[in-house]
């Protein structure tokens, strides 16, 4: 054999093992793009955004309010969910009133449960290393129509007002229907607009970290 033909037949051998290596990497390159697009058990499952979490809403961990109940939550040691038949069975308040509304000059008798022993019994987490804690205390009342209305905790409690706010379960001697819940009832006020109908949500909390954290 010459020289010249035992170069070629090295050089032959050489494309063969180079033709073989490609022809390998080719197929495992289609395996995996296959088992990548197709087959969900190949393909590595994605990660969730990192904005998911933050901005799931707490919300979503909560019960649906059913017609007529009231969920007291917020900064407490203990919500819980209230209903009319419920508030009937509590010691009962009576308020005669006058406001304005929409409809013009109201004046009605209501009977109900204070406001604030209802909102007591979910032990709000006022700090109590701050003088006069509860001061700082808001309540966020919801209605009907995701209707809203704030008021300050020394509003309803009678160790700092005179007025008798209520969870009125009638209105006149007549009781409201219990889908419809309860009427907030504002003795205080000379306009109707914290008179709020249909309530379904009692939030309790504190201002600062509102206004801590302003800027």
């Amino acid at each position: 054999m010459t020289q010249d033909e035992d170069r070629r037949i090295c050089a032959g051998r050489a494309a063969g093992r180079v033709a073989h290596v490609c022809a390998a990497a080719a197929t495992a390159l289609l395996i995996t793009s296959c088992g990548t697009a197709d087959d969900p058990k190949g393909a590595a499952a994605p990660s969730a955004p990192a904005s998911a979490s933050a901005s799931a809403s707490p919300k979503a961990s909560l019960a649906p309010i059913k017609p007529g109940e009231v969920r007291i939550a917020g900064e407490v040691d203990k919500p819980y969910t209230i209903t009319l038949a419920d508030l009937r069975k509590l010691p009962q308040a009576e308020a005669s009133v006058e406001f304005v509304s929409a409809k013009g000059d109201q004046k009605h008798t209501y009977q109900g449960v204070l406001l604030h022993e209802v909102l007591k019994a979910a032990q709000p987490r006022f700090d109590q290393s701050k003088k006069n804690g509860q001061l700082r205390g808001v309540v966020a009342a919801t209605g009907g129509g995701d209707y809203r209305a704030v008021f300050a905790w020394a509003e309803i409690d009678p160790g700092f007002a005179k007025s008798q706010v209520l969870l009125a379960v009638s209105e006149d001697g007549t009781a409201f229907e219990d889908s419809a819940g309860p009427r907030l009832v504002v003795p205080q006020d000379t306009r109707g607009g914290r008179y709020v109908s249909e309530l379904n949500q009692l939030w309790v909390g504190t201002v600062d970290p509102v206004v801590d954290g302003a800027h």
